[in-house]
């Protein structure tokens, strides 16, 4: 059975820092596609950060890029997100992602239903 289980939300201020963690089970880690999206109520969920199979392949969303950054553990399963200076539009439930294709960048949000495996996520406040 196939797990995602993030972990590392909470509530910080404006300009403060989160690292969020996903451990994976399950699957061949190293053969999927692993993402980050972020969820408002209210709105569609949006990609953030995808970590492609090569760990030369990754991309960002503009409004992330230079904030934050993605990794992975192959040998531990885990994706990471390191998120730093925060800004209150960061807030929302984060959650990770596995596909074996490398093309959630460029799935509308309507098709991420298509996306193979997502965790539960975890909550991030940033207070203004």
């Amino acid at each position: 059975q196939v797990q995602l289980a993030e972990s590392g939300g909470g509530s910080v201020h404006a300009g403060g820092s989160l690292k969020l963690s996903c451990v994976v089970s399950g699957l061949a880690f190293a053969e999927y596609c692993l993402g980050w999206f972020r969820q408002v109520p209210g709105m569609e969920r949006e990609w953030g950060a995808i970590a492609g199979i090569d760990s030369d392949s990754i991309t960002y969303a503009d409004s992330v890029k230079g904030r934050f950054t993605i990794s992975k553990d192959n040998s531990g399963n885990t994706l990471f997100l390191e998120m730093n200076d925060l800004k209150p539009e960061d807030s929302g439930m984060y959650y990770c992602a596995a596909d074996r294709r490398c093309s959630m960048p460029q799935m509308p949000p309507g098709d991420y239903y298509a996306i193979a495996y997502w965790g539960k996520g975890t909550r991030v406040i940033v207070a203004s």
